[in-house]
């Protein structure tokens, strides 16, 4: 979708009200929202229900949306605010290692998704959400920077520890990297 698509439909959202305009930026985003927040979460139901309280707050507050930066943007600032709030309210530490010992016991011979799966275990959560922006979004230092609400050098040293203990943990599970 063209920016100015995505931003002609947010100005109907925002301006009339008009719930299709907004149901077509979420069919637009869906994918891509569901998929980071399962990639930090390690649950798809509970992906979804983020998904769609994201959705909700991202409706709520479509007025109070400012064009300095993509829709998208935006709402995955919402997405990451809500699998923040979430993890807080639960009390819950944000790790992917009983996830990855249960698909370990599940299968004797774990496929690479699973060792993807537990490569992102290791990772600090701040680490791991600069990595899944960055090479499965395909955001930019910059728009991770917004997401995040941290400075462009902070994320860059993110992604650079990120990168160097995936590659150690790659190389020790036996991948030629």
């Amino acid at each position: 979708m063209s920016r100015s698509e995505e931003f002609a439909l947010v100005s109907r959202a925002a301006l009339l009200g008009d719930m299709e305009a907004f149901g077509v930026l979420v069919e637009a985003y869906r994918s891509p929202v569901l998929r980071f927040l399962h990639n930090l979460c390690g649950d798809g139901e509970l992906s979804k229900d983020l998904a769609q309280e994201a959705f909700l707050k991202a409706w709520l507050n479509i007025r109070s949306f400012r064009a300095a930066a993509k829709f998208s943007t935006w709402l995955f600032r919402i997405a990451y605010n809500v699998f923040y709030d979430n993890a807080r309210a639960q009390k819950i530490c944000v790790n992917l290692d009983s996830a990855a010992l249960r698909l370990e016991a599940a299968a004797p011979n774990i496929d690479r998704s699973v060792d993807f799966a537990r490569s992102l275990s290791i990772l600090k959560s701040d680490e791991r959400s600069a990595m899944l922006l960055f090479y499965m979004e395909d955001f930019s230092v910059q728009k991770i920077a917004q997401v995040m609400g941290r400075p462009p050098g902070t994320v860059k040293s993110l992604l650079f520890r990120g990168k160097e203990k995936l590659s150690v943990y790659l190389k020790d599970s036996g991948y030629d990297i």
